[in-house]
C-alpha cells in the first residue's frame, strides 16, 4: 500500500464513512501472480498481474533516458500501473453487487439466437 492510499485509508476511517467500497487490500487480494517482460535493447517494461480469476491486467514503464533504466524500478513503476487498473474493474464489480444486477443484460448471450428474418432491421 502506497504513502498516499494509507492517507486515504486514514482519512476514510477518521471521517466514519462505512458504506462498502473497495481497499488498498482488496485490491492485492485480486493479484494471484506477476510476470514481466523487459523488450530486448530498451527499457520497455511490460508487468501481467493474473488476477484471482485468470483475467490479466497490463502496466508498462520506459526511461527516456537509457542512461537511467534500472531494471527493478522499471518493474516497480509497471506493476504500479497494473495494478492501478484493478480498481475501475473492482469498483464496476462492486457496484453490480449493490445494485443486485436489478436490470437484464442489453446484449444477447452467447449462443443466443437472432430470430429476426432476413432483411428486418435491427430494432
Amino acid at each position: 500500500m502506497s504513502l498516499e492510499e494509507q492517507n486515504t485509508e486514514a482519512a476514510i476511517q477518521a471521517k466514519g464513512l462505512t458504506a462498502p467500497r473497495l481497499t488498498p487490500q482488496d485490491i492485492d487480494d485480486t493479484i494471484v501472480g506477476a510476470d514481466f517482460y523487459v523488450f530486448p535493447g530498451t527499457t520497455l517494461t511490460i508487468c501481467a498481474l493474473k488476477l484471482r480469476n485468470g483475467f490479466i491486467v497490463t502496466g508498462e514503464s520506459a526511461a527516456a533516458s537509457p542512461e537511467n533504466f534500472d531494471a527493478e524500478i522499471g518493474r516497480q513503476i509497471a506493476q504500479r500501473n497494473a495494478r492501478e487498473k484493478i480498481w475501475p474493474l473492482e469498483g464496476y464489480l462492486l457496484r453490480e453487487r449493490l445494485a443486485g444486477a436489478a436490470e437484464p443484460p442489453r446484449v444477447p448471450r452467447v449462443g443466443a439466437q437472432d430470430t429476426r428474418s432476413r432483411g428486418e432491421p435491427r430494432p
